[in-house]
């Protein structure tokens, strides 16, 4: 699977941005997918995932009511809305797929599952 990430950006304290992220595969709706984020000098963290049907979702308990993840499998589409964003959300952000047909699960496990990492967009709040 590959995996284009975009929709990164600059924005002040309580903004909003979306993340978006392309999916190029034939079977896309058989992927548990997922965003993480890296800041500087902190490990990789699981924000949220959402499983194959989108009818399964997890949230970290730092975005729970700030953020939404969505997919729309007949586009191979997976996104992230991020509202009321905080200099703390400050990171790279990472899409990434599960390995195939794999429960939401493995995603959200102490040591992930990762079939597929996207490139990773920038996203500064600034304060």
């Amino acid at each position: 699977v590959q995996l284009q990430a975009s929709g990164g950006g600059l924005v002040q304290a309580g903004g909003s941005l979306r993340l978006s992220c392309a999916a190029s595969v034939r079977t896309f709706e058989d992927y548990a997918m997922g965003w993480f984020r890296q800041a500087p000098g902190k490990e990789r963290e699981l924000v949220a995932a959402i499983s194959w049907s989108g009818g399964s979702t997890y949230y970290a308990d730092s975005v729970k009511g700030r953020f939404t993840i969505s997919r729309d499998n007949a586009k191979n589409t997976v996104s992230l809305q991020m509202n009321g964003l905080k200099p703390e959300d400050t990171a790279v952000y990472y899409c990434a797929a599960g390995s195939p047909f794999e429960s939401i699960g493995t995603l959200i496990r102490p040591k992930p599952d990762i079939g597929s990492w996207g490139q990773g967009t920038q996203v500064t709040v600034s304060s």
